[in-house]
């Protein structure tokens, strides 16, 4: 049976994260905190609720991808929601989040969990996964992790190739301003 025919599956689909009256909607709260588009925060959503089905099915541990995993660090702070709701209600069973130990065995250990995630994926929805929300396991566990939250008030955040030439013409434009104020004119 695939997921589609999957009863716990339909209850996933159709479950609403959060109030439905709230004035800031889980998905909003969810793009704004990652400076995500609204439509890509909807679809991240999409695949939070299938890597929950995953967790449910697969038969074997399941790690999220990056984006996935902003999902779920979100929705475990509506933390009535998803302890009183979602998980007995949705799941019919809790869904812990466990961190990693760190280490190199650890490593080891999800970057080949995450692999046989995106395996049991296409096995139970019949579909690769999007990649720009399941990257493969070598991104996911090699660039992804080197990701740091910034808070963009009062700071400028250029791309690698713009912040060469931007701190150029801004070192050039800074040696100007000092050569004008200097000059007197």
């Amino acid at each position: 049976m695939g997921a589609r025919d999957d009863p716990r599956w339909c209850k996933l689909e159709r479950y609403a994260i959060g109030p439905p009256d709230a004035v800031l909607s889980f998905a909003t709260r969810l793009a704004r905190e990652n400076r995500w588009s609204d439509d890509f925060a909807e679809r991240v959503i999409g695949e939070y609720k299938r890597f929950c089905y995953l967790a449910l099915t697969a038969g074997h541990e399941v790690t999220p991808s990056d984006a996935v995993d902003q999902a779920w660090h979100l929705h475990l702070t509506y933390s009535r929601d998803y302890w009183e709701r979602f998980c007995p209600d949705v799941l019919g069973a809790p869904l812990h989040h466990g961190p990693t130990a760190g280490g190199a065995a650890e490593g080891g250990r999800y970057h080949e969990q995450y692999a046989q995630t995106l395996r049991s994926y296409e096995a139970a929805f019949g579909e690769v996964p999007p990649v720009d929300v399941w990257p493969a396991a070598a991104q996911r566990f090699g660039r992804d992790p080197l990701a740091f939250r910034v808070n963009p008030h009062g700071v400028v955040v250029l791309p690698r190739l713009a912040t060469l030439i931007g701190a150029s013409a801004l070192a050039a434009g800074l040696l100007a301003l000092g050569w004008l104020l200097g000059s007197g004119l």
